[in-house]
């Protein structure tokens, strides 16, 4: 293991530090976006999470999925916890899919994203429509809920290369230690 110097470590707690407040700036924005005007809007917190949770431990996913789930409630006026306990389950198999199985590649984040955003949608209109045997319930998810999924989707173009860009210039460089620079030299 390679030891870091203090000057190392110094860069590196200013670079997650800036990362942070970052990701924390951007899903206040988004949470601001999600409550202004009256028309359909796109959860935008649901690709921020995502992006978020893919660089994440799994226990860092389950909170960060957690908040965001709590700022969607708040900003739609759901249940108090509903979509945090949702976001929270996603965003930790999330990470542990990019984890074990998937790579950096924005097709799998946007393909993550529809996922989540599709069966999020779908929880949400089975359990606050569907279940209580409205009639005419076929019209709420036509005209509301799919086109906020679609829109969702559509946000997703334009957040995942934000978070690219922050990830790519504050998140900290693997370092390999002797042993692993002479044994890649040597192969």
């Amino acid at each position: 293991m390679r030891i870091k110097s203090s000057k190392e470590k110094r860069i590196l707690v200013i670079k997650t530090s800036i990362r942070w407040f970052l990701y924390l700036f951007i899903t206040l924005l988004c949470f601001l976006i999600m409550n202004s005007g009256t028309k359909l809007h796109p959860i935008l917190l649901i690709p921020v999470a995502i992006c978020m949770s893919t660089q994440s431990d799994e226990l860092q996913a389950a909170f960060i999925g957690a908040f965001c789930g709590f700022l969607i409630d708040i900003a739609c006026g759901k249940l108090f916890g509903y979509n945090a306990v949702i976001l929270a389950i996603f965003c930790t198999a999330i990470s542990l899919l990019y984890k074990y199985l998937l790579r950096q590649r924005f097709i799998n984040t946007f393909l993550v994203i529809a996922a989540v955003s599709f069966l999020q949608g779908f929880l949400d209109f089975k359990f606050y429509y569907d279940i209580w045997g409205y009639s005419n319930v076929g019209i709420i998810f036509r005209k509301y809920t799919i086109p906020v999924c679609f829109m969702t989707l559509a946000s997703s173009i334009v957040i995942y290369p934000l978070f690219k860009l922050i990830n790519h210039l504050l998140m900290p460089k693997q370092h390999l230690s002797i042993e692993e620079a002479i044994k890649n030299y040597e192969e």
